[in-house]
């Protein structure tokens, strides 16, 4: 059977569903899936070498193989046609299929069932436990949108040939590009796939030691942290990291890094900056992070692949860079009335500590003294 008349046969088959739907409607997608399967068989009666699988592996895509064709059942009650699609491993693929279509049931609003060709109908990706592909059949007469795979600049029959190494480079890629400043969820390779605990914890009841390794993995990865006190969004992707990679739900960021219960654990009056005493405290695990930690993780948030005996080493480089920005702008004095006190690197730029509870503790000696 040609193309041509395969997409025939679809829209006879997409009529009749069409009929059935506004008649008398279809409740769940295992009935409109059955009904597909029946349809079709009795629409190809006549072909002997094309008939119907009523007892294929409920994981199998595309769900109904017919020769070289293949047709991927959609429903939803809803009035839309977007639905969430197969995963991008496609590790149950009918190897004998080479042509997929969409048959897909929308009984929200006006019921209807239509088709789509499979590779044009893909228009975006999405990620929980493993990227999935998204498919949306267009509005009648819309014309002119890209689907995924001319978005990512590679043909879907490419695509589906390569390993999961390979297309997440373009996921990840494409990822990037739509929505710059937000993280995938973390996927590995098929053999060392990365696994999330299937409960999320909290960062308040992990013991020392796992916080230590946690907080000490987030500094290396993401130096932004030593941006200026009042930067915005510069601890988005440590709280992201720990929740995406590690399963950790973290309630307020910035005390992992700044808090004095991390930089100042024994309560002594020592002074200095906090986070550069944080970073003094986390030293060993800076360099264990450092030495063990998977080279994606660079690669996903640094945006280079750097040999683990070279990580510290760019790491300061980076935090340097951070550190130093304001200067480079051409601030020249800092009048500085946060809790802690600012030191920089370049010596040009005065800095006057403003010590506010130094105040209040006089005012308050002043206050007490006058009503003896």
């Amino acid at each position: 059977m040609k193309k041509e008349e395969f997409e025939r046969l679809l829209d006879v088959c997409c009529g009749a569903l069409t009929h059935e739907a506004k008649k008398s409607g279809f409740s769940t997608s295992l009935q409109f899936e059955n009904r597909v399967r029946e349809v079709l068989d009795d629409l190809l009666k006549d072909e002997s070498e094309m008939r119907v699988d009523f007892d294929s592996p409920p994981q199998a895509f595309p769900d109904i193989a017919l020769g070289e064709y293949g047709v991927e059942v959609k429903f939803t009650l809803a009035d839309t046609w977007k639905s969430i699609a197969n995963s991008i491993q496609e590790s149950q693929r009918v190897q004998s299929v080479k042509y997929i279509y969409i048959v897909f049931g929308k009984m929200g609003g006006k019921p209807e069932v239509r088709w789509g060709d499979y590779e044009k109908s893909v228009v975006h990706v999405r990620t929980s436990h493993v990227p999935r592909f998204e498919v949306e059949l267009p509005s009648k007469g819309e014309t002119g949108r890209k689907s995924l795979f001319e978005l990512m600049g590679v043909s879907y029959s490419d695509f589906s040939k390569m390993g999961i190494n390979e297309k997440m480079k373009y996921v990840r890629a494409y990822a990037k590009k739509m929505h710059p400043n937000e993280r995938l969820w973390w996927m590995g390779d098929e053999e060392n796939e990365h696994a999330l605990p299937l409960n999320i914890r909290l960062y308040t009841h992990l013991d020392e030691n796992e916080r230590n390794r946690l907080r000490a993995e987030t500094y290396l990865l993401c130096p932004q942290i030593l941006k200026s006190g009042r930067a915005k969004r510069k601890y988005d992707d440590a709280a992201m990291f720990l929740l995406s990679y590690h399963g950790v739900l973290c309630h307020q960021a910035r005390d992992l890094f700044s808090a004095g219960s991390v930089a100042n654990p024994n309560n002594d009056d020592n002074g200095g900056l906090y986070i550069e005493r944080a970073l003094k405290l986390l030293e060993p695990e800076l360099r264990k992070a450092a030495a063990e930690m998977d080279d994606a993780l660079f690669v996903e948030y640094w945006g280079e692949s750097v040999k683990p005996e070279s990580r510290i080493r760019k790491w300061l480089e980076k935090a340097d860079a951070i550190a130093n920005r304001l200067v480079g702008l051409g601030i020249r004095a800092i009048w500085n009335f946060a809790h802690v006190d600012l030191e920089l690197i370049d010596k040009n730029v005065v800095v006057e500590n403003v010590h506010l509870s130094d105040s209040l503790m006089q005012l308050s000696y002043g206050i007490i003294r006058e009503f003896k």
